[in-house]
């Protein structure tokens, strides 16, 4: 039997340890790695203590080399007794494109007791059980203009990049044609959340980003209402699903014309539902082309920005309630600055009460923004507000949010709870 000298100590093999080292082997070649660097110390996640789940989404320092992410999992140094599963994504460029060479990593975090202030996780090899993990969730061409996410079979949403043509809408009116947004969008229990050209308002559409004051050149745009410049499909940047999120990625393009004067890059990841609740994270970049790009929202209302447009049985509709920090509204609420808004009602079809709530992003420009709330539908985040502001062509503009989806009727602590969830999440970083 051979032996290998290592620091001047002779060790052996043994027969009987061969079958281990060929089982780590066997391991390797069939779910890949994640390793480090030699002699580098393993990088320490650090992540907010939070009473609800952290859906985590942070880039991996470049110490880490990846292979395959179903190998691993995040092992908390205080409290080792519950590994966390991971998933490995395409990383975001800074201009909202794929980085070929940087990975995601994806993992929700369930809440710990005795957690404080916060959390510190290493990546450790996981079982070869658990690496074989399946993902629950599947991607789905509905035809050649819409594709489609479900989690265990069930419909969760629907995104949209061809052209969609309404019959209802007369066939001059340019609100009868849009592509390039998400809808439908399901609830928990099966029901539709979302509205799309709804009468009261054609150009309303499920979850959308528009802006009704786009200046180019000393000529003024409405990506609102869609009538002299349009959003259109380019590419697919990404379709991934795993144990822990499905991403979808994609890359659209503002026309005047055949003109290309804005790339719109944005990325969808949902993560695994729980009993309750999902949660759906959408990150923007747009990037003007050639031209500085004005945008400016409705006056005296501040829409223009991401949109979700609800679909209660009716326009005065007595479930509807719309719930912002400060707690329940009765009333409209135009050009306001809040951190989240939720539309809660009894859809059409469902036993009880259930609704969504958008929560901004912490480390968006000029947070708080302003929004206009209606309870007829609509929920409308104002950014970058009434007053003009101009983009410089080649520097990308970024947006976060998250739609958070309940099953029931929530109440206002329970909203709070679930964006310092989402604010716990962004706050995630790396400690070498």
């Amino acid at each position: 039997m051979g032996r290998i000298r290592r620091r001047n100590k002779p060790i052996a093999f043994s027969a009987a340890i061969l079958p281990a080292l060929a089982m780590i082997v066997w391991a390797q070649l069939v779910f890949g790695s994640v390793r480090l660097e030699a002699e580098e110390p393993r990088p320490v996640l650090i992540v907010p203590a939070s009473a609800t789940p952290v859906h985590v989404a942070v880039d991996l320092p470049d110490a880490v080399k990846t292979e395959k992410a179903s190998a691993w999992q995040l092992v908390e140094i205080d409290a080792p007794g519950i590994p966390v599963p991971l998933q490995l994504a395409t990383a975001i460029a800074a201009d909202g494109s794929g980085d070929g060479q940087a990975r995601r990593l994806l993992a929700s975090i369930p809440p710990r007791e005795a957690a404080k202030d916060s959390r510190r996780f290493r990546l450790e090899p996981a079982e070869a059980a658990a690496a074989g993990n399946p993902t629950p969730f599947q991607l789905e061409d509905v035809d050649d203009k819409s594709l489609k996410l479900l989690e265990a079979g069930k419909p969760v949403a629907v995104y949209n990049h061809g052209v969609i043509t309404c019959e209802r809408v007369p066939k001059k009116n340019h609100r009868r044609r849009r592509g390039c947004y998400v809808h439908p969008v399901w609830g928990l229990s099966g029901e539709v959340l979302t509205d799309d050209f709804p009468p009261d308002h054609y150009h309303h559409h499920g979850i959308f980003w528009t802006w009704p004051h786009i200046g180019i050149e000393g000529q003024e745009y409405n990506l609102w209402m869609g009538n002299n410049i349009q959003d259109r499909f380019v590419r697919w940047i990404a379709r991934e699903t795993g144990p822990v999120a499905a991403v979808l990625a994609v890359e659209n393009g503002w026309f005047v014309g055949e003109k290309k004067v804005m790339i719109e890059r944005v990325w969808l990841r949902c993560y695994r539902a729980s009993a309750d609740d999902r949660a759906l994270d959408i990150e923007f970049a747009w990037v003007p082309v050639d031209k500085p790009i004005t945008l400016w929202g409705a006056g005296g209302k501040s829409y223009g920005g991401l949109t979700m447009r609800f679909a209660p049985p009716s326009r005065k509709d007595p479930n509807t309630v719309i719930t912002v920090p400060s707690g329940r509204t009765d009333h409209d609420l135009p050009d306001t600055r809040l951190a989240w808004a939720d539309f809660t009602t009894r859809f059409t079809g469902a036993a009880g009460p259930s609704g969504a709530a958008v929560f901004v992003s912490p480390n968006h420009p000029d947070y708080p923004p302003t929004w206009l709330t209606r309870h007829y539908g609509p929920l409308c985040v104002g950014w970058p507000g009434v007053k003009p502001k101009t983009f410089p062509p080649g520097k990308p503009i970024r947006l976060n949010y998250r739609i958070w989806i309940h099953k029931t009727a929530v109440e206002t602590g329970q909203l709070a709870r679930a964006y310092a969830s989402y604010t716990a999440a962004t706050n995630v970083k790396w400690q070498e």
